[in-house]
Formats: C-alpha cells, sequence, structure tokens
C-alpha cells in the first residue's frame, strides 16, 4: 500500500511537471515572441501617430485650421488575429502572423473634408522613410454596401536598441461623416440575431450616398465662405 501511494505522489508530479514543461515550452516558442512582435506594432503605431501629429500642426498653421479632427490607434486583439489566421488558412504562428496580416496596427484618421483625405495621404506618402504596399481607394469607388474610405497599408521602419525593423500598418482614411455612417452601419448590421433584410441593406446604401452628398456640400460651402473671407471689400463695393 505505501508502495502504491509514492507510485501515485510520483506519477501526479511526472504530469504536473510535463504540464509546466509544456505550457513553459508554448510560452517560449509563442507566446513571448507573440508579445514581442506585438509590442513592434505598438511603435509602428507610435510613429505613425507622431507623423499626423507633426502633419496636423503644421497644415494647422498654414491653413489656419487643423484639417485632422481625430486620430485613433488599435492593436488587432488576439481572438481576431486567430479567427482571421484559421479563416485564411494560414498558419497559427507568429512568423506567419507578421508575413500574412497587415491590418494588426491600425491608425485611423478622422478630417473634416474629403481633400483632406487625400492631401493629408499625398503628404504622408512623401515621405522617404515610408514604403506603400497597398492603397484602397472606396471613396472614389465605395464597396456595394456603401462603405467609403481610403485605406493605406504602408511599411514604416521602427528603430529598436540594435537595429531597424520595418513593420506594416494599415490607415483608415475618413470623414466625419464617413466614421458616422461606418460606426452605426457596424451597429445595425451586427445586431444579434437579424434576418436579412433587403430594406436595412438598402437604406444603409441610401445613407451613405446621402452622407457623400452632405460632405460634398458642406466642403463647397467651406470654399465659398473661405473665398468671401478672403475676397478684397473694395471689390465687393464695386
Amino acid at each position: 500500500m505505501e508502495l502504491e501511494n509514492i507510485y501515485n505522489q510520483f506519477s501526479k508530479h511526472l504530469v504536473e511537471q510535463l504540464k509546466y514543461d509544456k505550457v513553459s515550452d508554448i510560452v517560449k516558442k509563442f507566446v513571448q515572441p507573440y508579445k514581442k512582435l506585438m509590442s513592434y506594432y505598438t511603435c509602428a503605431i507610435m510613429e505613425v501617430e507622431t507623423k499626423f501629429n507633426v502633419l496636423s500642426e503644421e497644415l494647422s498653421m498654414q491653413y489656419d485650421r487643423n484639417p485632422i479632427e481625430s486620430i485613433r490607434t488599435r492593436l488587432k486583439s488576439p481572438e481576431s488575429i486567430r479567427e482571421k489566421m484559421i479563416r485564411k488558412g494560414f498558419p497559427l504562428t507568429v512568423e506567419s502572423i507578421e508575413e500574412n496580416l497587415n491590418d494588426i496596427a491600425g491608425v485611423r484618421i478622422i478630417c473634416s473634408f474629403p481633400s483632406d483625405i487625400y492631401a493629408l495621404a499625398n503628404s504622408l506618402l512623401k515621405q522617404d522613410d515610408i514604403h506603400l504596399i497597398e492603397k484602397k481607394d472606396y471613396i472614389k469607388h465605395p464597396k456595394a454596401n456603401g462603405y467609403r474610405s481610403l485605406h493605406l497599408i504602408i511599411e514604416i521602419p521602427i528603430y529598436l536598441h540594435d537595429t531597424k525593423k520595418m513593420m506594416k500598418v494599415e490607415i483608415q482614411f475618413r470623414t466625419i461623416s464617413m466614421d458616422c455612417w461606418a460606426s452605426l452601419e457596424h451597429k445595425i448590421r451586427y445586431k444579434k440575431d437579424l434576418p436579412q433584410s433587403d430594406f436595412i441593406e438598402e437604406e444603409l446604401v441610401e445613407c451613405a450616398k446621402i452622407s457623400s452628398i452632405i460632405d460634398a456640400r458642406m466642403e463647397n460651402l467651406y470654399t465659398m465662405a473661405t473665398d468671401l473671407v478672403q475676397r478684397d471689400p473694395k471689390e465687393e463695393k464695386n
């Protein structure tokens, strides 16, 4: 009986040790490299955000207004990364994540007018440390559901203590109305247990068109107001 107890205790210790070794191995092989990769993406977000803060400061001085309404950043969650990797059939490794996913690091720039979007995007892409990987213009060519935005996938260097590393960042440019539509569309479309409704789909597209009209008219009004302010009062009298 004593021998059996010793055997059971030894077996329990061996199983616990094996579990510990397995967990430790997983941590070393995946968790730590994953956390390191995510820290790199965080650094890349900071670099992009700084660039837009500098552009915002410069342009606000030049044009007496700030073309950037807000800057938002996000790092894709582990759950979202896992789901996308599985859905696309990629191996679930740190190397595969870095190679195959372009939208882990995200920066969203909310602008006043559509022209601000293109001005800011062009200013960014002129910088010699920015490498454009992909550009999708959903403003000139909206998605079927009405979604509008300008998407850039870029590579930007981050400088570590002993090396330089190029990291991918997705940048989305939207106007206030584009962002409002996208936010509300997400709340409506992804409501739990929502049955298929052609009416809702059509209304969402129609709202996107109205949003586009508002953008164009508001920008036109701003241009007219600017022209009136800059016009010589003497010419007005004549």
